[in-house]
């Protein structure tokens, strides 16, 4: 160990009278590289008394996990924005982007989103009948049908 003046204090700078700066605060946001607040999702944490006692890891994972969550449903909404050429992202770009999305689709199975509407979907059955493939296929099955049978009656 070192004695004298090269060894680093810890605690708060100028507590007991020693000089220096003081260090400006850096939040655990910021430590851990997110935009998500991980101090307020701490303190939901505890206040919500999932548990006991709340580890340190924990808000940190927590805020990581939803800020990535976000993020993925932000862009396909976004996407889902630029393809019905608009600009700002409104429910029915979140909605479109959650429902064709087979993971958040899961995710997000039970959950009902204000002014989004419903997936655009129809029925094959309710479809009307083209008459025109019809026409044409009716004519080609007889003289199939016809090929294949005199062959087997001669």
């Amino acid at each position: 160990m070192e004695a004298g003046g090269g060894k680093v204090k810890k605690g708060a700078g100028g507590r007991r009278g020693g000089g220096g700066p003081k260090k400006k605060p850096v939040s655990r946001s910021i430590k851990a590289g997110l935009q998500f607040p991980v101090g307020r999702i701490g303190r939901f944490l505890k206040k919500g008394r999932y548990a006991q006692r709340v580890g340190t890891g924990a808000p940190v994972y927590l805020a990581a996990v939803l800020e990535y969550l976000a993020a993925e449903v932000l862009e396909l909404a976004g996407n889902a924005a630029r393809d019905n050429k608009k600009n700002r992202i409104i429910p029915r770009h979140v909605l479109l982007a959650i429902r064709n999305d087979e993971e958040l689709g899961k995710l997000l199975a039970g959950v009902t989103i204000a002014h989004g509407g419903v997936l655009p979907n129809i029925n094959p059955v309710l479809l009307p009948k083209k008459s025109s493939e019809k026409a044409t296929k009716e004519p080609k099955s007889p003289s199939k049908s016809a090929a294949t049978k005199s062959p087997k009656k001669a």
